[in-house]
């Protein structure tokens, strides 16, 4: 449900512009009237419980001289308790006084209108979400076909989701046959990529998880059995966009090649996965990806998957380990990925990549999140 947006203006024509961009973006409003016109007239005031309460206080610039809006001074004097999200909304570009009264109020910023409407709006709409600090998104890629950056991207996810984390799967593939079908979900209801091929601008959080099918506690954007396999850069932002607003994690399988929508999504994408394995042509393939990944993603490290499968080898073979295959990609070592005996056989059964808890893919996915989830990636790195 989205939260109640506090109005506070006696401005008729300014009253209208926001509401109705709160009703644009989705969001209710509570309109106080009647500025407090004394620091000690704060207690009966309409407004003084929204004013804590709402994720987002406007404030009119006809209502910004309101002793009571001032601030409390401390000693137990009455007045607005100052606090985030509040924003000084006028009109008249020319008038240098808004900044001192936007200060006065504890305003965070002033905003002009109709210049600054389209921003508003969004920032509306981010309050009415309870958008907090967005979602940490990664993306997984193969350094070659067949290199399992699917099977690892739903382990990431499903991991994720058992932890307790808000997680989305984005299939960013076209051509990878689905990750419902991975999954074990593609009967699931729920809609699928085609559904948001013309999505443009601002897609809701919320309603897009609402409407994913829901598969091991986790909300999964893949691909339906149709033909469709083109959906635009726009597109791509904008769910991406949504998905992240959430908060929590994004997981995002992504192909070799990179498009214009690709590029969106490495784009949107704070730490890439490039999963390699540890055989010479392998590295020789994962080379040129990574040197077209890291024209977009700046934070791009290595997986290295050990030689293993059926009737195969799993030891590395004479100079070529995980570290070694990271320096020649010139790329941080996110962790090595031992061969999981049975996981092909348990996926075929039904059980998702990830859900095998003592299994070499469980354990790598736990210590990745254990240590990425602890980082400040907005702050400037992911700690792996």
């Amino acid at each position: 449900m989205a939260e109640t947006i506090l109005i506070v203006t006696e401005d008729e024509e300014l009253l209208d512009d926001l509401l109705r961009l709160c009703a644009a973006a989705g969001a209710e409003a509570e309109v106080a009237h009647g500025a407090p016109l004394s620091r000690t007239a704060w207690a009966g005031w309409s407004g003084a419980a929204a004013w804590e309460k709402a994720p987002l206080v406007l404030v009119g610039d006809d209502c910004a001289g309101a002793p009571g809006l001032s601030g409390a001074s401390g000693g137990g004097t009455p007045g607005a308790v100052r606090r985030a999200g509040v924003l000084l909304v006028g009109k008249d570009l020319d008038d240098p006084g808004v900044w001192e009264r936007g200060a006065r109020i504890g305003a965070e910023g002033v905003v002009m209108l109709p210049d600054a409407e389209s921003w508003l709006a969004g920032r509306i709409a981010d309050a009415a979400e309870c958008v907090g600090r967005p979602a940490l998104t990664v993306g997984v890629l193969g350094g070659r076909g067949g290199a399992g950056a699917s099977t690892l991207a739903c382990a990431l996810a499903v991991t994720a989701a058992r932890n307790g984390q808000r997680t989305m799967l984005i299939d960013g593939d076209a051509l990878g046959g689905g990750l419902d079908v991975l999954l074990g979900g593609e009967r699931t209801e729920g809609l699928r990529w085609p559904a948001f091929a013309e999505s443009r601008g601002r897609v809701g959080g919320g309603a897009l998880a609402e409407s994913l099918p829901k598969l091991h506690d986790l909300s999964v954007l893949s691909w339906d059995r149709g033909d469709s396999v083109l959906i635009p850069a726009d597109a791509m932002k904008s769910v991406l966009s949504a998905a992240r607003r959430r908060g929590g994690v994004v997981v995002v399988d992504l192909p070799r090649r990179i498009d214009e929508t690709v590029a969106e999504a490495l784009a949107q994408t704070d730490l890439g996965l490039l999963l390699v394995p540890a055989e010479l042509r392998a590295v020789a393939a994962a080379h040129r990806v990574a040197s077209r990944t890291q024209m977009v993603l700046r934070d791009l490290r290595a997986v290295v998957r050990t030689p293993g499968g059926p009737g195969g080898t799993r030891s590395y073979g004479p100079g070529l380990d995980d570290e070694e295959v990271a320096r020649l990609l010139r790329l941080p070592l996110a962790g090595e990925l031992p061969w999981e005996a049975g996981l092909l056989e348990a996926v075929e059964r039904g059980v998702p990549p990830g859900a095998r808890t003592s299994g070499a893919l469980a354990r790598f996915c736990r210590d990745f999140w254990s240590q990425a989830l602890s980082g400040d990636v907005n702050g400037g790195g992911v700690a792996v």
